[in-house]
């Protein structure tokens, strides 16, 4: 959801990656909304059509050996599932940010949960349009337990563990291979 702590976990994130040898990529929904999904709406279609385009740039970034933290709201499964099997399943971790809908709203700056609460934004996730959780998602987190650095950190470790990312103290100039790309 928006305010869930995606751009902020993700801008976290990004810091750890670069300590362990690998820049990122963030696209972070706000900023694709300004410059590469501009125009779009936000009924179901533009949605779906955003997080394509999302998933597709993700998924070039990826096959070309680079790094992609997508902080963006998806709210479809299907949607979701799509963009999995672009990137590539073996490639693509799916973060749930565990947020309660009171607390994304507490936490917005904007005042377009408000704005949606009072019939001014239609279509808004959460309030009158639907949010589908993952139901398998390969991370869960909960931002209220727990700070955007202790949540980087967890998927950090997730990513070592899974290889994707080697551990700061087996960085050298051969990488093993487990870690090789």
């Amino acid at each position: 959801l928006s305010g869930s702590g995606k751009s902020t976990t993700a801008e976290v994130l990004t810091t750890l990656l670069l300590e362990h040898g690998r820049q990122a990529t963030v696209l972070d929904g706000d900023v694709v909304r300004t410059h590469l999904s501009k125009g779009l709406g936000f009924s179901k279609e533009d949605r779906d059509i955003n997080i394509r385009r999302i998933g597709f740039v993700a998924s070039e970034i990826v096959r070309h050996g680079g790094v992609v933290i997508c902080a963006a709201v998806s709210p479809y499964r299907a949607t979701r599932n799509d963009v999995r099997n672009m990137v590539g399943p073996d490639r693509f971790v799916e973060v749930y940010m565990d947020t309660p809908l009171e607390v994304c709203e507490q936490r917005d700056v904007k005042g377009m949960y408000a704005a949606a609460r009072r019939g001014e934004i239609k279509g808004f996730t959460g309030i009158d349009d639907p949010y589908e959780p993952p139901e398998n998602p390969e991370i869960r987190l909960e931002t209220v337990e727990h700070t955007p650095e202790e949540n980087a950190a967890f998927i950090l470790q997730y990513l070592i563990n899974a290889g994707l990312v080697r551990a700061q103290e087996s960085l050298s100039s051969e990488p093993s291979e487990a870690t090789a790309e």
